[in-house]
């Protein structure tokens, strides 16, 4: 069927903005790329129809201005917006700006956003359909208010994390092993939060030593159909920032009959969630599980992920396609969760050295290459060779995922990907450093060639290479 739109703004940079272009180009659908002045010669501005300049690199005064956008949205005449990921893209102020222009947002309604953005109230919603969350605070503490949060605390049990409310990806959230650590730890998360999200309310949770990250891909139209299209394992971490993610999750509890009919009790309560708070467009259920496989709600991402490639190559869906479907009042097609098949790793390359805490480097790309037709490899990049890398954005390079009938298969080709892939980086001072050997190293450990790992893996794989 053919969509509605008579053109596509695409509020977003890198690699997530070529790919929503892509899609759109496929679906005969015009589009519309914006850039700052750091990003003019990356790709996603010559693969849109039109190319609009938001302003300078700093990402207040351009992809995160509200005006640039809506001034861009008016001189285009573009009649959709797709957000991607990060920036605006949980944002309902700008999702109201945009309905207001008289434009679809592509994405759920600000009030549902509003409702699952709220971290505090998202814990509430999800108690009241049986997905718990960890125990915590029942709402924000003050973090001047020593006294309450050691109490708090306390009937919590050390160690607790100190959670932004107003946001997620892991921004602020700093860990308290004991009351001296707490205080300290409640006003760097605050200050951090107003910082990111404009929001300094901060809440307490438990923390859980060592726990797997798992979460489930949901879809919901406007009609009230819904599907989960399986989960992804994205325990593969540092600083809380995912780096290694892949379905279906190798987790011991999700495996055999048992491990499906645990599948099908967290999807059936994920659809509950999703349809208590009147979510619609692609979102995903964020869930943390302890050694004993015991699943606990920690948020919603009311927006596509960066790591939807691996859902894609198992479920044989495009999620874009259908979020511009959803967004355009289409209902979702028959049969789309039908039986996944084989399996999806993702490695998340970044102009960033491991070996210094995974400080970012940038730098010009002098080389970078993938050698083409590598069976059962995908390679979702936001940069060309000759570009830069600039200290203004996340220095993510690009995606590179392996997908084979079997895990290791996949593994195997991810691993080859890498190690055939021709990349160097240059800053004013020499080489710089990305984490390809880095990615290499985590494919290649015994714990996450087991399916047996945690959150902690990558940041102990990281000491010990240090350390080697």
């Amino acid at each position: 069927m053919t969509l509605p739109f008579k053109k596509l703004l695409v509020a977003n940079r890198g690699e997530i903005a070529c790919r929503v272009l892509r899609t759109a180009e496929r679906l005969g659908v015009p589009t519309v790329a914006v850039f700052s002045d750091a990003d003019v010669a990356l790709p996603h501005v010559a693969l849109a129809d039109e190319a609009i300049r938001l302003g300078p690199g700093p990402v207040k005064e351009s992809y995160l201005s509200v005006p640039a956008l809506l001034a861009a949205l008016r001189d285009t005449g573009a009649d959709a917006v797709h957000p991607g990921y990060g920036l605006l893209s949980e944002n309902a102020e700008f999702a109201e700006a945009i309905t207001a222009a008289g434009a679809v947002f592509v994405g759920p309604s600000p009030d549902a956003m509003r409702l699952v953005g709220d971290k505090i109230r998202a814990r509430k919603s999800a108690s009241r359909v049986g997905l718990e969350p960890p125990p915590g605070s029942d709402g924000p503490v003050d973090p001047n208010d020593a006294e309450r949060l050691r109490a708090e605390a306390e009937r919590i049990g050390f160690p607790v994390l100190v959670k932004a409310a107003g946001g997620g990806g892991g921004i602020g959230m700093q860990i308290a092993r004991d009351a001296t650590e707490l205080e300290r730890a409640a006003k760097t998360c605050s200050e951090r939060s107003r910082a990111a999200f404009l929001d300094a309310r901060v809440y307490l949770e438990r923390y859980l030593e060592r726990p797997r990250h798992i979460e489930l891909q949901v879809l919901r139209d406007a009609h009230g159909s819904a599907v989960i299209l399986g989960e992804r394992e994205c325990s593969v971490q540092r600083r809380y920032q995912k780096v290694i993610e892949e379905s279906p999750s190798p987790a011991a509890f999700l495996t055999g009959s048992a491990g499906d009919a645990k599948r099908a009790e967290l999807a059936a309560r994920a659809l509950r969630l999703v349809a208590d708070v009147g979510y619609t467009g692609a979102g995903t259920i964020e869930l943390v599980a302890d050694a004993q496989g015991n699943c606990y709600f920690l948020e919603v991402n009311a927006r596509i992920q960066v790591e939807h490639p691996v859902t894609e190559l198992v479920w044989g869906v495009d999620l874009v396609e259908q979020q511009l479907r959803i967004a355009a009042g289409e209902r979702l097609p028959d049969g789309l969760a039908a039986a996944p098949q084989g399996h999806a790793v993702e490695a998340r390359l970044y102009a960033e050295n491991p070996a210094a805490g995974f400080v970012p480097q940038p730098g010009k790309l002098v080389r970078f290459r993938l050698p083409e037709g590598m069976p059962g490899v995908r390679l979702d990049a936001g940069y060309v060779e000759g570009n830069e890398i600039t200290p203004y954005y996340d220095p993510l390079i690009a995606k590179i995922i392996g997908y084979g009938a079997t895990r290791a298969e996949a593994i195997q080709r991810l691993d080859g990907a890498l190690g055939a892939l021709e990349i160097e980086l240059t800053g004013t001072r020499g080489s710089r450093e990305t984490n390809r050997a880095f990615l290499r190293s985590v494919l290649a450990s015994a714990e996450f060639r087991a399916g047996e790992y945690d959150t902690s893996l990558a940041e102990r794989l990281a000491k010990a290479n240090k350390s080697a």
